[in-house]
């Protein structure tokens, strides 16, 4: 009984971790960290980008194969559980919309020239918007 735990478990981990070296291969492949880095002129905290990276991987790899577990941490910690998120995600959004060059093809459409920077922040701060109030509302009212 006790091996098919640790089957199991060995299984949900090794899972995890490939689904997470996808999601970090992702974010290296279209320069997130150094971009971002980059962009805010603290290229010199590279190293706190990346442990920063590393342990939010592990965190959510964690949260993800033990669901049951549940943290009485208050709403104030899901808040900037839900910030980080939205953060994280505005990034992905942003640059891959950049790699495929989707934004420089609407600002040319629309004849954009100024306010390019409003525009991408009003659009992080809408991702993070919308993850902020996913995760208030629960994981399990998300998808319905």
């Amino acid at each position: 009984m006790w091996i098919n735990h640790v089957l199991l478990g060995f299984l949900g981990l090794a899972c995890g971790l490939s689904v997470a070296t996808g999601s970090f291969a992702i974010a290296v492949k279209l320069g997130i960290i150094p971009q971002m880095a980059e962009k805010s002129k603290t290229a010199g905290h590279i190293m706190t980008y990346e442990n920063a990276t590393i342990f939010g991987g592990i965190t959510g790899n964690i949260v993800s194969v033990f669901s049951d577990i549940h943290l009485p941490v208050g709403h104030i910690i899901l808040g900037i559980f839900g910030l980080s998120a939205g953060i994280f995600i505005g990034c992905m959004a942003v640059a891959l919309a950049e790699i495929i060059n989707a934004y420089p093809i609407l600002y040319r459409r629309v004849k954009l020239k100024m306010g390019l920077e409003w525009m991408l922040g009003t659009i992080a701060v809408g991702k993070m918007c919308g993850c902020l109030f996913y995760f208030m509302r629960g994981y399990a009212a998300g998808g319905s």
